[in-house]
């Protein structure tokens, strides 16, 4: 019985390694870890996977709120991958200016910031309204701080300021956190099962 299951769980996995691969989808990287271990005497193979997110099926009072849920999905999978590189650019960014002297810091932030605008302003204009502030709470959770603290740190008040002010023009904020617990919490759902691969 316990052969049964490993060939089924080792199936499943090439299964889903292949439906990555073909989807090229970026946001599912799977961890499979395969190996063996003895238990008495015996060697037995095991795999570890990536985690498995169980959630009770949702339930939608009206036909409106299931295509909110339909909407919600689609926006995380939209955008979930922008945060992620939002991420890897402040990190990436952060240690390499690290290495450089105070008077050439500002002037590679401006480099950085004008590349980043010149590749990233086709792509923005194409979200919606709704995509893009959650674009603003993706950046939150990836980063642990707010978009608005974010490019604080790198260019500073009076120019964070400037874009908090255009994206409040348009009912936005850059200061908007990220609430898993709360207000985020189908968001977060969502987000997990995008991570994993299950949506």
């Amino acid at each position: 019985m316990k052969q049964v299951i490993i060939i089924l769980t080792m199936v499943l996995a090439v299964q889903t390694v292949r439906a990555q691969e073909e989807t090229g989808d970026p946001t599912f990287v799977p961890t499979v870890k395969v190996g063996k271990t003895l238990v008495d005497g015996d060697s037995i193979q095991y795999m570890e996977m990536s985690p498995v997110y169980v959630y009770p099926e949702p339930t939608f009072k009206s036909k409106r709120q299931q295509q909110a849920y339909m909407r919600l999905v689609k926006n995380v999978k939209t955008v979930l991958p922008l945060a992620k590189q939002v991420r890897q650019i402040l990190i990436e960014t952060a240690e390499f200016t690290e290495t450089l002297p105070p008077e050439e810091r500002s002037a590679h932030l401006k480099r950085v910031e004008q590349a980043i605008v010149k590749e990233y302003k086709p792509k923005m204009k194409k979200l919606t309204f709704s995509q893009g502030k959650l674009l603003i709470k993706l950046v939150d959770r990836e980063c642990n701080s707010t978009a608005y603290e974010a490019m604080q740190a790198f260019i500073g008040p009076v120019r964070s300021g400037m874009w908090q002010a255009f994206a409040w023009m348009f009912g936005a904020s850059l200061k908007k956190g990220y609430d898993p617990e709360g207000v985020d919490r189908l968001t977060e759902r969502v987000v997990l099962m995008v991570e994993a691969g299950q949506l």
